[in-house]
């Protein structure tokens, strides 16, 4: 059965594609179902996951001091916030999902979005999936081994079993999916407010020792401040990732810009807030000395209720798990849509009208992740790519600028601001090479490039044995997942 056979058949029968709500037929694509809550819901709850509560440690270790500290955290916000902004214009002006993806192919063609679909969807954000699962699994299996580390292989297990189930879940509903997330969204800042109140009233005590000069003893150089930068971003990471879902997003020219207006201060002021807590606490040789920070906490303010910490962190690391596979399985659908993937990537479930197909494939590659013993050197090495593609993104929001002044940009942001961060990108990527070379800054770069290799033979010049194989594999999957190929419709 070939794919307008399956199209006719499904055709034939409209109330499979009808909502229970609506008396109009669906078509088999993306429907637009996230509003402004959803998408406010996505940044939170994708960008604070398990990061802010257990390695603020890092960033302290690498400045030295408490002021420089929260000053970093502030800044990384700020950052943050003006490279959300510069993916408002690029989401509203190109209303496709995916991310970087539909920007660089835009601006500049097709092997620079090949390499960053190549990069992401085979290791960086996969394995980001994978490590949010296993920050998961070992706080829900650390209560019932007290006083000694979980056997490695239950932790793997529950591991995997989490990312199954965000897997299915999002294969099966957007709404689901999105249900999820605002469930998850909402647990998160319910401990986030525990902490910042505590925080407060802790200062409103008079505990603000930890405060008292606080740039003395800083470290601060070119390196330590770049690498202070990466461990604070890292925990801001997925300020982008509405734009993964745009294609999905009620009223995207008003609500891409408002969740991201709305969504990312708040993170900011929570970041901050969460460390001034801490350091009414800790001081920081105390925090430096913690294994993790929000625990430790937990235990000098909430006893007897620690349990708390442990409880609604790992829900939150949960709702950043279901945010990363919700917006990553869009890019592999994008992907395979714009043929720079397996076909069968970009088709949609008939029944349900999810990408189901990239999604699965999303979450198999991620469970592979699971398997190895530790891969948070390789994540550590890979992550200086994530500011190479963010940077030439907001780079192609400079250039279209002049080479596309006819697209139609409801959003347009001053031009200074994507000059600021493409400069600050730079700095990001060339800083921690010069401060402290490793060969495997040289491997990452290899490893990128490497996909030239499979897309001048097999996305380029289309070989005819490829199709051979690809054809016959695409139709019984076709046929098996009861998925077809997106309709074209008309953009709003």
């Amino acid at each position: 059965m070939d794919e307008q056979n399956v199209r006719n058949r499904n055709r034939g029968h409209p109330a499979e594609l009808q909502s229970t709500q609506s008396k109009e037929p669906k078509t088999t694509n993306l429907q637009k179902e996230v509003g402004l809550i959803g998408g406010i819901s996505m940044i939170v709850g994708t960008v604070i996951g398990s990061g802010i509560f257990i390695s603020p440690k890092s960033v302290l270790a690498n400045v030295g001091a408490v002021g420089p500290c929260l000053v970093i955290w502030a800044f990384c916000g700020v950052l943050s916030t003006l490279g959300a902004l510069c993916f408002a214009e690029l989401g509203t002006m190109i209303t496709k999902s995916g991310g970087e993806y539909p920007y660089l192919l835009e601006a500049f063609g097709p092997i620079p979005a090949y390499l960053f679909s190549w990069s992401s969807l085979l290791v960086i954000k996969p394995s980001a999936f994978a490590i949010i699962c296993l920050g998961f699994a070992e706080y829900v299996s650390a209560p019932f081994y007290p006083g000694c580390a979980p056997p490695i292989v239950v932790v793997k297990c529950l591991a995997a079993a989490s990312l199954l189930s965000i897997t299915i879940v999002n294969s099966l509903s957007v709404k689901m999916g999105s249900y999820v997330q605002n469930f998850f969204a909402a647990a998160k800042m319910i401990i986030v407010i525990i902490i910042i109140i505590s925080g407060i009233v802790f200062l409103a005590q008079g505990k603000t020792q930890n405060f008292e000069n606080s740039f003395e003893g800083s470290q601060v150089s070119v390196g330590s401040i770049s690498l202070a930068l990466y461990n604070g971003l890292f925990a801001y990471d997925g300020w982008n990732q509405l734009n993964y879902i745009t294609e999905e997003l009620k009223k995207p020219y008003r609500n891409l810009p408002l969740s991201i207006i709305i969504g990312i201060p708040l993170v900011t002021f929570s970041y901050v807030m969460i460390n001034v807590a801490y350091f009414t606490v800790m001081s920081p040789t105390e925090l430096l000395q913690s294994p993790a920070v929000a625990v430790t906490f937990g235990d000098r303010v909430l006893y007897p209720a620690t349990w708390v910490v442990p409880l609604f962190v790992a829900f939150s690391t949960l709702g950043a798990a279901n945010g990363t596979c919700f917006t990553a399985g869009r890019l592999v659908y994008v992907a395979g849509r714009e043929g720079h993937m397996l076909k069968i990537l970009s088709y949609i479930s008939v029944k349900r009208l999810t990408p189901a197909p990239a999604i699965m494939f999303y979450g198999a590659i991620a469970m592979v992740y699971i398997i190895p013993a530790d891969i948070n050197t390789l994540i550590n090495y890979f992550s200086f790519a994530v500011w190479i593609f963010y940077g030439l993104a907001v780079l192609a929001l400079i250039v279209m600028r002049f080479t596309r002044k006819e697209l139609k940009r409801p959003i347009k942001i001053p031009i200074i601001i994507p000059f600021i961060v493409v400069l600050i990108a730079a700095y990001l990527v060339v800083a921690p090479i010069v401060a402290s070379p490793a060969l495997e800054y040289l491997y990452c770069i290899l490893f990128i490039l490497s996909g030239l290799i499979v897309y001048f033979p097999f996305v380029h010049y289309k070989l005819r044995w490829a199709q051979k194989i690809t054809k016959p594999i695409t139709m019984y999957l076709q046929m098996f997942m009861e998925v077809v190929p997106p309709e074209e419709v008309e953009e709003e």
